[in-house]
């Protein structure tokens, strides 16, 4: 049977608070974390996700304190991700409650990293965690939290970064779409789709649930949203009644 498509809440961190921004600028606060990933656990989520947004910038480690706090909440799959840079981080990660890591920046600076650390926990313990900028008809790679460019292709590195015993999952990131609540960037989606083998999760412009079913569409396994959900504008359960009556197979919940 094809898996089930899932609808996963991104709690944004910094500074100790859940914050939302616009094309990774201009960050209002959003709440308190743990209670927001307590009332997403209730609402239905199929996993979540805490990106500790300015660790790689600061350099330094994951608020894994406040990971922990999180992960008392909720009773599905938790990933973290913001200044993981080696084994230890994950095993600090793990121990604080997380099911799986996202790593970004520092697999840029070390190519083989991700390779290195899936052989250690598993390929389904690693995410990709790519930041896109559309540039000249290309896609572009960016590290710390969208402030730096690199020169890397987006969909090259996506490959090479990917199955074969690498990163088990890929999420995803346009710089052009975050916040701006327009849509997710169906086309490097739809170009993903074609070149990689494992699951895509898109993230950056939701904001109906028409633009959740059109990422599905074009070949994300999984939307990863913040806004829409912080303030109101829809519900876990509005995009996976939607999802439902377009004929996508998802994870019903107590809710629905």
């Amino acid at each position: 049977m094809p898996l089930t498509k899932r609808i996963i809440p991104c709690l944004d961190i910094d500074q100790g608070r859940v914050v939302k921004g616009t094309y990774f600028k201009d960050l209002i606060d959003a709440g308190n974390p743990v209670e927001i990933a307590s009332r997403y656990n209730q609402e239905g989520a199929d996993e979540l996700v805490f990106l500790d947004i300015t660790a790689s910038h600061e350099n330094r480690k994951t608020v894994f304190h406040l990971v922990e706090q999180v992960a008392k909440q909720v009773f599905i799959p938790l990933t973290v991700g913001g200044g993981i840079q080696n084994a230890q981080d994950i095993r600090d990660a793990l121990n604080a409650g997380a099911d799986k890591v996202s790593i970004n920046s520092a697999a840029i600076q070390n190519p083989t990293l991700i390779e290195e650390l899936a052989s250690i926990f598993g390929s389904q313990c690693i995410v990709l965690a790519v930041d896109v900028k559309q540039i000249n008809n290309t896609y572009k790679v960016f590290s710390h939290g969208g402030r730096q460019a690199t020169n890397l292709d987006a969909i090259q590195w996506c490959q090479q970064q990917t199955g074969n015993q690498k990163a088990g999952e890929l999420l995803l990131t346009s710089m052009d779409k975050d916040g701006t609540n327009t849509g997710f960037d169906t086309n490097i989606l739809k170009q993903l789709n074609q070149t990689i083998t494992v699951p895509i999760i898109a993230s950056g412009g939701a904001g109906t649930v028409q633009h959740c079913l059109e990422a599905i569409k074009s070949g994300a396994d999984a939307v990863l949203a913040a806004s829409i959900f912080h303030f109101g504008t829809c519900t876990i359960q509005s995009v996976k009644e939607y999802l439902l009556k377009n004929g996508i197979i998802i994870r019903t919940t107590d809710c629905m």
